[in-house]
């Protein structure tokens, strides 16, 4: 209704969205609540009460499976405080999750994995404005841990038994001031280089598009000058 104009009202994209099967709404607030329309919806016969039904039904069945209408004491999430969160056991779960979801696309002679019994006396370089920020390595409504169990890709490498050396080249995604002597200088004598690219919501979030998919200032420059 706002930004595409698919309905004119609230009472029309009310019933818009309960004929799609959409039974929730994330709204601004309840003066400009598009579903406090389905009362006069409904009176004005727009849907039918089973419909509501049927959209409201899934939405309490959920609430109920997490405990939401139990006495307190009943319900195993109230017994959950702030120690569980970033707990060893979910750090360990946390770890598990990112070994297995790595999306390898190429593999040229066996480059990976790096095996530490390998590397004693090898050269690492990791370079790229994502090989030892922080702060860009989150997705839009991502929760940020504490600094102390954030591992970036420098400090990952530097847990290993090797020589790291590290330039990010540009301080952050944008990368609209590039050091080309500050990256020639980590790989230069590199056995091993690690090159840390992207985006982050520096560049791209929610309402913030962008119109093409190449990387963004001079990141594709970095890349090529790290790897020739």
């Amino acid at each position: 209704m706002l930004g595409h104009h698919y309905t004119r009202t609230f009472l029309e994209t009310a019933v818009a969205s309960m004929n799609a099967g959409c039974n929730l709404e994330l709204s601004y607030g309840m003066r400009n609540n598009v579903f406090m329309h389905i009362p006069q919806a409904l009176a004005m016969g727009n849907i039918t009460l089973q419909m509501l039904r049927d959209r409201v039904r899934p939405l309490f069945y959920t609430r109920m499976r997490l405990g939401e209408f139990d006495p307190p004491a009943m319900n195993p999430y109230s017994t959950l405080d702030l120690c569980a969160v970033q707990s060893p056991e979910h750090r360990n779960l946390s770890l598990e999750a990112a070994v297995k979801s790595f999306v390898l696309l190429k593999n040229v002679r066996g480059t990976l994995p790096l095996r530490a019994r390998d590397l004693p006396g090898k050269r690492l370089a990791v370079v790229g404005p994502f090989a030892d920020n922080p702060r860009v390595l989150f997705g839009d409504y991502a929760p940020v841990p504490e600094p102390r169990y954030i591992y970036t890709p420098r400090r990952g490498l530097e847990t290993l038994m090797a020589n790291v050396s590290f330039a990010a080249g540009c301080r952050e995604p944008r990368c609209q001031q590039y050091s080309r002597a500050e990256v020639a200088g980590a790989v230069g004598a590199a056995d091993v280089v690690v090159v840390c690219l992207g985006t982050g919501t520096d560049v791209e979030t929610e309402a913030k598009d962008r119109r093409d998919l190449s990387l963004p200032g001079h990141q594709l420059e970095l890349l090529q000058d790290a790897v020739q």
